[in-house]
């Protein structure tokens, strides 16, 4: 500092006129000039200085530095529109269009469930379909907690899928999730569709949880992260179990639904991980979309009892440059036991009769990415080992293995956009009725999103 203010005050010196400088001759009057242009020169400095610090103070505010504090940050970070985030949340809107040809007429698809399964149906019209448009938003509260909200709009109307809070300070490792949220009991459960690698879930999601999987579920969930060489996540969760497949709402009971789950990740090289773990959902049932309705006599059924799904999941990665490859795999096994109740179209119960359930099934895909395309091939399968579906204790007979076989190509523009071709080859119908479907599939997306997870 003293080096600039000498500097300064030669430059400031050489600029008073010569003439000026030779008319005094005193030496006392010259030095008191050069004081005083020194002066002046030594106030603009300091300005100069101030402005410099609030210029620092205004970058610190829109690029906050890792090292800050979650409090220090809390009030800088920025908006959708500018300003603070706390009061400006981001927003993002996700649309999902599809056009849907198949061999079967739409009535047909409609009531196409998977017998001994599920009776819900493909969901997908011939021609132009619009799965739905999602508001997503998302902002911290304070420093302890972050708050999300997703709300899927289409042309019934908007729903609150998820609404949720995470905390984001909790020591040791814990954390704590609370509201309505997807259940994290699998990675491919806790996706939205739109972040799904095929345009549909599949087989054995759709046969157990349905065709979204457990959706938004009223909750609890409490993870740890402990502190252990290899990446590792428990985590336990009590929901409310309002799904209509695996649970069912039930307005004599409070949460009766619950899971467990454990993640682990390991780096199998410089450029490649694995990511896997079991999970299980497990409490009460009251559903009546397990067999369909008689169509003669018009009686529906409904079962009251106790259910448990157990999974093992394990995704692969590997990426090098603009290539990489996704290897992932499931498999699940339902254990259900109950009363199937009978009723007729008047209400009365016709007969209540004992159900035992234990089927598995089990998915495999691969996708290979280069550059801004991505190529992939599915193989779901249902029974591979246990097709046990009991009423009063006789095995019910249902004709072939259900299992669907998929492929797909789709093109990335950037990270907001893609574009999506697929073809299914189904016989999950059981009847031997296939179902040779073809699909195009545009998801645009638009504002802030957050980046999905591994």
């Amino acid at each position: 500092m003293r080096a600039r203010i000498f500097a300064a005050a030669i430059i400031m010196a050489a600029c008073i006129p010569v003439s000026a400088l030779c008319a005094e001759n005193d030496p006392n009057e010259r030095l008191n000039r050069l004081d005083a242009e020194l002066g002046r020169q030594s106030d603009t400095i300091r300005e100069q200085q101030k402005t410099i610090d609030e210029l620092k103070e205004n970058l610190k505010t829109q690029n906050p530095s890792e090292n800050q504090t979650t409090e220090e940050n809390a009030g800088k970070l920025t908006g959708l529109f500018g300003g603070s985030l706390m009061s400006n949340p981001y927003l993002s809107v996700v649309l999902d269009a599809k056009g849907y040809v198949s061999n079967l007429k739409s009535g047909a698809l409609q009531n196409r469930g998977v017998p001994g399964f599920t009776t819900e149906g493909r969901g997908l019209n011939n021609g132009f379909n619009l799965d739905g448009t999602e508001l997503f938003v998302f902002a911290p509260v304070d420093p302890y907690f972050d708050l999300y909200a997703n709300i899927p709009v289409n042309q019934d109307g908007a729903t609150l899928e998820e609404a949720y809070f995470v905390t984001t300070s909790l020591p040791e490792g814990f954390q704590v999730k609370g509201g309505r949220f997807k259940s994290n009991s699998s990675r491919l459960n806790s996706q939205h569709p739109h972040a799904w690698d095929f345009a549909d879930i599949p087989l054995p999601y759709k046969a157990f949880l349905g065709s979204e999987g457990i959706g938004g579920e009223n909750g609890l969930q409490l993870t740890w992260l402990p502190p252990l060489p290899l990446y590792t996540l428990l985590g336990i969760e009590t929901l409310q179990g309002d799904s209509n497949l695996l649970f069912g709402k039930d307005d004599n009971l409070g949460p009766h639904a619950f899971s467990a789950f454990a993640k682990i990740s390991i780096d199998t090289s410089d450029n490649s991980t694995l990511y896997t773990g079991p999970w299980v959902l497990f409490g009460s049932t009251n559903s009546t979309t397990i067999l369909p309705t008689n169509p003669a006599s018009g009686t529906t059924y409904g079962l009251r009892g106790d259910s448990a799904l157990y999974g093992m999941e394990a995704v692969w990665k590997w990426k090098s440059g603009s290539q990489g490859v996704t290897l992932q795999g499931e498999y699940l096994y339902l254990a259900q036991n109950g009363d199937l109740t009978a009723t007729d179209s008047t209400g009365a119960v016709v007969s209540v009769n004992k159900l035992q359930r234990h089927q598995d099934g089990a998915y495999i895909q691969a996708l290979y990415r280069f550059d801004r395309w991505r190529v992939g091939a599915r193989y779901d399968r249902l029974e591979l080992f246990a097709d046990t579906f009991k009423v009063a204790g006789t095995q019910q007979t249902f004709d072939g293995k259900p299992w669907r076989s998929t492929g797909s190509l789709e093109f990335n523009p950037t990270e907001f956009s893609t574009i999506r071709a697929q073809f299914s080859h189904d016989l999950s119908a059981r009847n031997g009725q296939v179902n040779n479907e073809g699909l195009l599939q545009f998801i645009l997306t638009i504002g802030a999103h957050p980046a999905h997870t591994f």
